[in-house]
């Protein structure tokens, strides 16, 4: 089989190429992909050429990891059945590319236990599942303060505010400089650094991967206040120790969403608790990657780019 499929060859060089798709086995499922969206996190630093070292990195690359779709094969013991919705996060199935992420495809062939089926109502709004259990993943858990303070309106601080009130805590207070971002709240302010005196905030996650902000962060902990990174972060995490040492601050690293983060962000997405509305404000066609991307990096309206694949 073959497929069209993004291809990141190097900084800021990316277009639309034919590839080969690798043999499905015994436990993949083959997938028709109808939308995938583009991360303004870690997509981002390969096309810039920022990204860090990283496990199974390199180029040239297949990007993506926001792919919703629908099932066209699939052996009985995966579970899964033609016709089912699926929401897919990526792929590693490409013969002349590398599939760190590989869900911006045409089709992809993909091991079914990495999959979840979505209601198919959900529609392309499936593909933010990955980012909504990301911002599940740092808010729940054993002994997880849930934030008072968001730094970021982009699409994650925004799910993190959702996620925050959903939880029944307090509305965060979410810090924005940029003045087009500022709108869309919907139960808890959004201010600019300079219009917010606090300085005692418990819990304050930085949404941002801006590593510059961290000793500004600081001084608006309370005593023994936590800041959690939930961003990905290219350039080394530092800070003054004489402010932290005062602060007594701790620090927290929000990793990547687990099954189970999955599983019940999936869960709200579908019983109507957690609201996905407005968080894509994109959408292009397939064929017009190249410009999709750079307007998924550069222009600040842009919260959240998909790409269409219906028509590839």
């Amino acid at each position: 089989m073959q497929t069209e499929a993004v291809i990141l060859k190097g900084r800021c060089e990316v277009g639309l190429e034919m590839l080969t798709l690798t043999e499905p086995g015994d436990g993949d499922v083959v997938i028709d992909v109808a939308a995938s969206g583009i991360s303004t996190g870690t997509e981002k630093l390969f096309w810039s050429g920022k990204m860090p070292p990283f496990p199974g990195m390199g180029y040239p690359l297949v990007p993506g990891y926001e792919a919703v779709g629908e099932v066209v094969d699939a052996k009985p013991a995966t579970g899964f059945r033609p016709g089912d919705f699926v929401f897919a996060p990526g792929a590693s199935c490409y013969e002349e590319a590398k599939g760190l992420f590989g869900g911006s495809a045409r089709r992809l062939v993909t091991q079914g236990a990495r999959l979840a089926k979505i209601d198919r109502g959900v529609g392309t709004d499936g593909a933010l599942l990955a980012l909504a259990s990301t911002a599940r993943h740092a808010i729940a858990g054993l002994g997880n303060t849930p934030p008072d303070l968001i730094v970021g309106h982009g699409v994650l601080g925004r799910l993190l505010a959702r996620l925050t009130i959903l939880s029944g805590a307090p509305a965060p207070t979410v810090w924005e400089v940029n003045p087009v971002r500022m709108a869309g709240a919907v139960g808890y302010e959004v201010l600019t650094p300079d219009m917010d005196e606090r300085r005692d905030y418990h819990c304050i996650y930085d949404a941002t991967g801006d590593a510059s902000l961290l000793n500004q962060l600081i001084m608006r902990l309370i005593k023994g206040g936590e800041i959690v990174l939930a961003g990905f972060y290219p350039d080394p995490v530092s800070f003054a120790f004489p402010p932290a040492f005062v602060k007594e601050a701790r620090i927290r690293v929000a990793a990547e969403w687990t099954p189970d983060d999955l599983s019940a962000t999936r869960q709200l997405i579908e019983t109507g608790a957690l609201s996905l509305d407005g968080l894509i404000t994109h959408a292009m066609s397939a064929n017009q990657a190249e410009d999709a991307y750079r307007i998924a990096f550069e222009d600040p309206k842009c919260l959240k780019m998909y790409l269409d694949w219906s028509a590839s």
